[in-house]
């Protein structure tokens, strides 16, 4: 039978080498040598009738002039002797001899860091999985190990049991070397920047951008990166995009919630479904927006159209030669240009320019705290004349002392909305320049000053007369 694996010992009795003595009743033994000269196996059989049994120096010449001169195992063989001259049995398979195998060296490498190939843990107890949140892009962030040097291990020659050397092997496995935007620093390669780690035929790459190739949906999960973001595909209802740089979606944004800190850039449209919400650190393109929030710290550029949205800017909101800004609330510090605002039978437009609405924000919040203050500071009242009735001096001095508490903040909050009154008014040169017509009910704000339209206004740019201290229109240029 042919061996199986390196080293075994045929079991072929033709390989065997039977060591005879000078009788054929005496003792004997037989010997099997392993492929690779690195064990020897031995059969004893005991003397038969009046046979010499088997002796320890018979054995050793044997071996002597089978040439195996390394790694006898002395022990083995003299229990085996023992036994079989005591016991007048058969010992078979003792080890006799055994060589030292080579050890294998290992050259040093970079080993990926594990813990970034690690899968996602299991939400605890009955809790459910949100496939939403599981994402196959490998981000990383700016210092994070991605590799660590595994040191070189060195191998060790071998030797067979005829004391011949086995020389040893050194494997030098693949590893991982660091690519672009990467760092070698002692012992391990580091990420220089914030993005997506990705592997090529070894190099580990650090991109600043990510591309998805088809559209954002469950194979994808929420988008959630530093840099850059290009999507050739739409964006499916419910998910989330987080964007440290700009994105751009070549096609529909089915949007939800999300937050850009640069541009964003939509070849389809802005569908929001009515609850949903965009940050946009930079500008806006897209060719329409419908039933959304979008806030956005510079200028908007919208093609087609505005519908039943709440749109703010910091800068000014473009439209196409016909687009349409219908229903919702748009607020544009900078002013805005639009093909026609607002339709007769549709729900009524508010526009606001000229104003910081992150100042009018606060102001509004301010006025609730003043009135949540004022219904408090009245009931405590109400409660410190009870205390004065029942003589009480300890309660009262409490109740006296949380009042000038509330009365503290009160005119504190009251300096800050006087504060906030003089900042508002952002910009008082916006203007509203409408190419079409203005339909009647919409509502024209700059610098908080109104002009409800009643009659259709067509071809015309609304300012802000202040010396009037009212709205005025003339003819658009």
């Amino acid at each position: 039978m042919e061996e199986d694996k390196r080293g075994s010992p045929s079991e072929d009795p033709a390989d065997r080498v039977a060591l005879l003595s000078g009788d054929k009743n005496d003792g004997n033994v037989s010997v099997l040598f392993s492929r690779d000269n690195l064990e020897v196996l031995a059969d004893f059989y005991p003397p038969i009738g009046n046979g010499n049994p088997l002796s320890a120096d018979y054995i050793n010449s044997a071996l002597v002039r089978l040439n195996v001169i390394y790694g006898i195992l002395w022990e083995n063989i003299q229990n085996a002797v023992t036994d079989c001259n005591l016991n007048r049995r058969i010992i078979k398979n003792i080890t006799v001899a055994r060589g030292d195998p080579p050890v294998t060296g290992v050259a040093a490498y970079f080993e990926m860091n594990p813990a970034l190939n690690a899968p996602p843990r299991e939400p605890p107890g009955n809790a459910r999985i949100d496939y939403k949140s599981i994402s196959p892009f490998l981000i990383v962030k700016k210092g994070q190990v991605l590799a660590k040097l595994r040191p070189r291990k060195e191998g060790r020659d071998g030797r067979d049991i005829h004391g011949a050397a086995i020389p040893h092997d050194t494997i030098r496995p693949s590893g991982v070397t660091g690519g672009a935007n990467t760092r070698i620093d002692g012992k391990f390669i580091y990420s220089e920047i914030n993005g997506q780690l990705v592997q090529d035929r070894g190099t580990l790459n650090v991109q600043d951008n990510l591309v998805i190739r088809g559209p954002v949906d469950y194979h994808t999960g929420n988008i959630v990166f530093p840099g850059d973001v290009e999507i050739e595909g739409p964006v499916s209802d419910g998910f989330k995009i987080y964007s440290g740089g700009s994105v751009t979606i070549k096609q529909t944004f089915d949007v939800t919630d999300s937050v850009i800190k640069d541009n964003l850039t939509v070849s389809g449209g802005i569908i929001g479904r009515g609850r949903a919400l965009v940050k946009v650190g930079g500008g806006l393109k897209t060719r329409f927006i419908e039933n959304c929030k979008v806030a956005c710290r510079k200028t908007i550029v919208v093609d087609l159209a505005i519908i039943n949205s709440s749109v703010y800017t910091m800068e000014r909101i473009e439209m196409g030669e016909r687009g349409k800004i219908l229903g919702g609330e748009i607020y544009a510090v900078g002013g805005l240009c639009a093909g026609s605002i607002g339709k007769k039978s549709g729900k009524t437009t508010h526009i606001h320019c000229g104003v910081d609405f992150t100042v009018q924000q606060e102001k509004e919040k301010c006025n609730y705290r003043l009135r949540i203050l004022a219904a408090k500071l009245g009931k405590l009242k109400e409660i410190t004349a009870l205390e004065a009735a029942a003589g009480d001096p300890q309660r009262l001095a409490k109740m006296e002392e949380l009042q000038k508490r509330l009365e503290d903040e009160q005119a504190k909050t009251g300096a800050r909305i006087a504060f906030l009154l003089g900042k508002i008014n952002a910009d008082e040169n916006a203007a509203v320049e409408v190419r079409g017509e203005i339909a009647p009910g919409t509502l024209i704000e700059i610098c908080q000053v109104a002009l409800f339209v009643t009659d259709p206004l067509r071809r015309v740019r609304i300012r802000l007369d202040r010396g009037l201290g009212k709205l005025v229109s003339g003819p658009l240029s």
